[in-house]
């Protein structure tokens, strides 16, 4: 079964201390499973896309707007590549697909379904943040339009830890998703 790996939204502004939108520390400690995954799948030659968060500079008319403060602006420092990840794509800009995103899922707006269809991919291993948000919004997304869906749960990550946990048992009870962590994974 053809697979990619979609890494969302692991940010500064998401992931730093001194992000705008933080998960803090819960981000911070998943780098190195999103680095080891991330790493895993360009050396097995399958597909890496990293669908990043695009806001624009006091956008009224954004619907985010009016539900978090200005996070991954345009041109700005928080939308860069937090840590580790930021060297990978460095290294592997030939084999990682860099994807602006506007919305919570990575389908929405995007040519993302077109590029899994014409690749043949089946399976999708979603991980980044926000468990409860963009990763929850992109695996919806991806049951509906028929992936296999797995969610490494040792690389996701959420600002609320409430919403993170209720967004795992979702992703299996109702998306039907395959939950692993580095002890049962792939």
């Amino acid at each position: 079964m053809k697979r990619a790996l979609i890494v969302v939204d692991y940010t500064v502004d998401f992931i730093a201390d001194h992000g705008a939108l933080t998960c803090g520390k819960p981000g911070q400690l998943i780098e190195n499973a999103i680095v080891s995954l991330t790493n895993e799948f360009i050396s097995t030659n399958d597909l890496v896309v990293f669908p990043v968060d695009l806001h624009e500079n006091d956008d009224p008319f954004h619907p985010e707007t009016k539900l978090f403060p200005p996070h991954n602006i345009r041109n700005s420092q928080g939308r860069e590549l937090y840590g580790e990840l930021k060297e990978v794509y460095e290294q592997n800009k030939d084999a990682i697909i860099w994807m602006d995103k506007t919305r919570y899922s990575s389908f929405a707006g995007t040519n993302l379904l077109q590029m899994l269809r014409s690749r043949h991919i089946e399976e999708l291993h979603i991980v980044g943040v926000c468990t409860d948000i963009c990763v929850l919004h992109t695996a919806f997304d991806a049951y509906n339009l028929g992936f296999n869906i797995v969610i490494h749960e040792d690389a996701v990550a959420s600002f609320n830890e409430q919403g993170h946990n209720w967004a795992l048992g979702h992703f299996t009870n109702s998306l039907g998703a395959t939950v692993v962590n580095k002890h049962n994974m792939l």
